[in-house]
């Protein structure tokens, strides 16, 4: 008789959610992560939970302390601190339940993240995984907040005489409202821990 394979034994991890800030239709997403990821990981994380192209600087804003890729001519003047060797849940600690990340500095999106479970279990064979969400990230330099509103006002008139530009612009199609489960997943599935 053959033996059974061992179990895999479950890890245990977070359960965070995402949200951008200040716009409408509300983007977010909740995650299972490693508590145990590097500052680094998670904006990798981030960057391809919610569609954002890694083209910019970003902030974490954890305790009241602010880490960022490190740059000598900024990080004393912005008073940020090195992100590379930063641990999540050694910055957080384990009780805390919030802190902000900040992507693209001209735009300023500004998310808030929440810690909804510290005892999550994660599968090994998946550690990071969106288990849910709405809606579209908004695309890349649009102008913030208020871009990207006007954004959306622009494609949703085709009356208007920026509208054609704005479609070729967003690449011919934008739908507010995407959100792909299995594409999200696959994103994060390419993350090396």
């Amino acid at each position: 008789m053959a033996a059974s394979p061992a179990p895999v034994p479950q890890k245990m991890g977070w359960l965070i959610r995402i949200e951008l800030l200040d716009v409408t239709p509300k983007v977010w997403r909740r995650l299972l992560i490693p508590s145990t990821l590097r500052l680094p990981q998670l904006h990798r994380v981030f960057q391809a939970a919610l569609g954002w192209t890694n083209s910019h600087l970003h902030e974490f804003v954890i305790a009241g302390k602010r880490y960022a890729i490190y740059d000598p001519e900024w990080a004393t003047e912005l008073k940020q601190k090195n992100e590379r060797l930063v641990v999540l849940e050694r910055a957080l600690g384990h009780e805390a339940r919030c802190f902000d990340y900040v992507y693209d500095f001209g735009d300023d999106w500004h998310h808030v993240v929440m810690i909804e479970d510290h005892y999550a279990r994660l599968d090994p064979r998946a550690p990071l995984q969106c288990v849910a969400g709405e809606n579209a990230c908004p695309p890349e330099d649009v102008g913030g907040s208020h871009g990207y509103q006007e954004f959306l006002e622009v494609l949703a008139d085709p009356e208007h005489e920026e509208h054609e530009r704005y479609v070729t612009w967003s690449g011919g199609s934008f739908d507010p409202a995407r959100f792909d489960l299995d594409a999200i997943n696959a994103a994060l599935a390419k993350i090396k821990l």
